[in-house]
């Protein structure tokens, strides 16, 4: 059974920074792209980043680039999202994804990918 787990999530103040992380188990995820989205209370859940495993390809969401790094260690089967400069519009829960299917490509749609994690509050004070 797949299974994400997320964690790092909390309160910080505005300009300051957290690092997330997402454990995955009962697959092995190096030839997987991996994803972290968001929503905020009211809000749909919106794609901020996404790892590929060929070249640890990267791609952002332009809300987050300069601000927002993701990557992964595969010996562990984790991916990171180092999140710099927060701004209080990046309040929301932070979820991380992995698809069913492997593959290199960069999915942005929230459709690409199949399993989830709980997901992990971050609140970004003024």
């Amino acid at each position: 059974q797949v299974q994400l787990v997320e964690s790092g999530g909390g309160l910080v103040q505005a300009g300051g920074s957290l690092r997330l992380s997402c454990a995955a188990s009962g697959r092995t995820f190096s030839r997987y792209t991996m994803g972290w989205f968001r929503q905020a209370p009211g809000e749909e859940r919106e794609f901020v980043a996404a790892i590929s495993w060929i070249c640890y390809s990267t791609v952002y969401a332009d809300f987050v680039k300069g601000r927002f790094t993701i990557s992964r260690d595969n010996a562990k089967n984790t991916v990171y999202l180092q999140m710099n400069s927060l701004k209080p519009e990046d309040t929301a829960v932070y979820y991380c994804a992995a698809p069913k299917n492997p593959s290199p490509r960069l999915w942005r749609s929230i459709d690409e990918y199949d399993y989830w994690g709980q997901g992990t509050q971050v609140t970004v004070s003024s």
